[in-house]
């Protein structure tokens, strides 16, 4: 019901040396970075959640989750969606202002992510500009032919998607 997903092309590399491999076409980000990423629009209440699959290929809005601010919920709803996907990497939008310069959300934001890191120490986690992503997010949903109810219950995670399309987008910068 929530899934949304695209697909991006790639330019299929040569895998050289010897194997099984030898003289298959493989893309490039398979081979340099072989895990998931699950990116995270962070809310008070509520999160959205997308995906990208090692390839980096399927990119998906997954369901929002609503967790009324009980932040252990929230994680035991973030193991869950690991436990279905091959994710080492996390990707969280941190809210700066237009300027790019920190507000006071984003401070909260950093918290969460310093929370995230103890909770789910083997990952990465990289935050990353959300700025803008909620309104193309609702006008994206808008052009699907979704009213306001619908763009309320998929906006977060629809941004989540945003968020890491546009992160794929610039090159997955550190």
């Amino acid at each position: 019901m929530f899934a949304a997903t695209s697909t991006r092309s790639w330019r299929s590399t040569r895998c050289s040396g010897s194997g099984p491999l030898k003289g298959t076409r493989a893309p490039p980000r398979a081979i340099l970075l072989p895990m998931g990423v699950l990116a995270i629009d962070p809310g008070t209440r509520k999160c959205g959640f997308a995906y990208t699959d090692r390839a980096r290929i399927l990119t998906s809005a997954l369901e929002p989750f609503r967790h009324e601010a009980d932040e252990g919920r929230l994680f035991r709803h973030i193991e869950s969606l690991l436990a279905e996907r091959d994710v080492r990497l996390f990707l969280v939008g941190l809210p700066l202002d237009p300027g790019g310069a920190t507000t006071e959300q984003s401070e909260l934001v950093s918290g969460f992510v310093a929370r995230l890191g103890e909770r789910f120490a083997g990952f990465e986690i990289r935050t990353y500009n959300e700025h803008g992503t909620t309104k193309e997010a609702e006008s994206r949903l808008r052009d699907l032919g979704h009213d306001g109810r619908g763009i309320r219950l998929r906006k977060d995670s629809w941004a989540a998607l945003v968020l890491l399309e546009d992160w794929l987008a610039a090159g997955e910068p550190a």
